[in-house]
């Protein structure tokens, strides 16, 4: 006689089997991963530009253009990772719509991997956002889910997923965990081994800004991983609710949201690690805009707004090394193009409505570039 569960005597147990394995579900999901390796492989990592500074300051700013990926920002190298996390999960399989709650640039570039997956997305966005990325969305075969509160956008990607039976991606939680922080060609093995042959190898400075936290927690620790003395500074434009979190302490700040599409969120996101982080500074979207043009005339390249952002931040902190007498070499990212913004950054009437004025901001960076000083923020 066999005994239950419960049975302790010596007779043999009764021992229950669930088996999931689906062997075509497993052969599709191993293709979905070789398609998405096989891309990352076509691109060639992304360059390191550097940024005139008078040579006489003894100070290098290096500028990692993540706008060169295939769709053309820094959040190609995020949806890799999160498709490749939820492929390895379990997560996503051949008839799984994916949803993800997105400012416009991850939703581009998640459309772009669905569409090689032959997956359907849909990206749940704020109305705000600019028509350039929402074309490129659909020019991808993404749909778009325009949402008014931007708040909103979190839960309904959740009841997008429960209702059709999707993966909610939700790069807000996942960024810091989907990217192997400890190498495997991420953005910061990318950069110290692209500044190797510098006169300033291991940089004073690394400049960023965070969305989903992603990229600063994957900085940061892997940069205290590697023994380095590099310090992090992350960037948050006004309306963004990371600067107040940082300052105080409260994981549970709420703030109005961002101009700045790609960077600062209206609540403090799972992915954003303040642990890693060493400074962080608010920028006046003015002065986040005034540095994006700024760049382009400088450089000759025409960058997106959170790359102002960036700049601002790079110029403060090169100001305060320069008072110091240090010398030492700072990076930050291009995040995407200018080409994504001229109905909104790039328009001046798109400035006049919202009140903008930044040209108190231009000339300060201006000022900067002849005498090495930035106004105390």
């Amino acid at each position: 006689m066999v005994g239950d569960a419960g049975d302790l005597s010596g007779r043999a147990a009764v021992r229950d089997i669930v088996d999931r394995c689906d062997p075509a579900s497993r052969t599709w999901i191993a293709e979905a991963i070789r398609t998405v390796e096989a891309d990352a492989n076509r691109s060639a990592d992304t360059h390191l530009h550097v940024f005139p500074l008078p040579p006489e300051w003894g100070i290098d700013l290096y500028l990692k253009d993540e706008s060169v990926h295939p769709t053309g920002s820094l959040k190609h190298r995020l949806a890799r990772s999160l498709f490749l996390y939820g492929l390895a999960n379990g997560w996503i399989g051949p008839d799984t719509t994916i949803i993800e709650a997105s400012s416009g640039s991850t939703a581009v570039s998640e459309a772009y991997v669905a569409r090689l997956l032959g997956l359907p997305f849909v990206a749940v966005m704020p109305a705000s956002t600019s028509p350039e990325k929402i074309e490129l969305i659909e020019f991808y075969g993404g749909r778009c889910h325009l949402v008014d509160d931007p708040s909103a956008i979190y839960a309904e990607s959740r009841r997008l997923a429960a209702e059709c039976g999707g993966h909610f991606m939700d790069q807000f939680t996942y960024a810091e965990r989907a990217t192997d922080w400890r190498g495997n060609n991420n953005i910061a093995e990318s950069i110290f081994e692209q500044l190797r042959l510098e006169r300033f190898p291991e940089p004073a400075w690394i400049v960023v800004g965070a969305g989903t936290g992603g990229t600063s927690a994957t900085i940061g620790r892997y940069a205290r991983y590697r023994r380095f003395q590099t310090r992090l500074c992350v960037v948050d434009p006004e309306g963004s609710a990371f600067f107040g979190a940082y300052a105080d302490g409260d994981p549970g700040r709420t703030a109005s949201g961002s101009r700045i599409e790609g960077i600062g969120r209206p609540r403090v996101e799972p992915s954003f690690l303040p642990s890693v982080i060493d400074r962080m500074i608010r920028v006046p979207d003015a002065a986040s805009i005034a540095a994006m043009r700024w760049t382009r005339d400088v450089t000759g390249r025409g960058v997106g707004g959170s790359t102002g952002t960036n700049l601002w931040g790079a110029a403060l902190l090169i100001s305060e090394m320069r008072a110091r007498g240090e010398r030492g070499s700072v990076v930050t990212l291009i995040c995407d193009g200018a080409e994504r913004y001229s109905c909104t950054y790039e328009s001046d009437a798109w400035l006049a409505t919202r009140n903008l004025d930044i040209a108190p901001h231009r000339a300060a960076l201006d000022g900067f570039l002849k005498t090495g000083e930035m106004p105390v923020s």
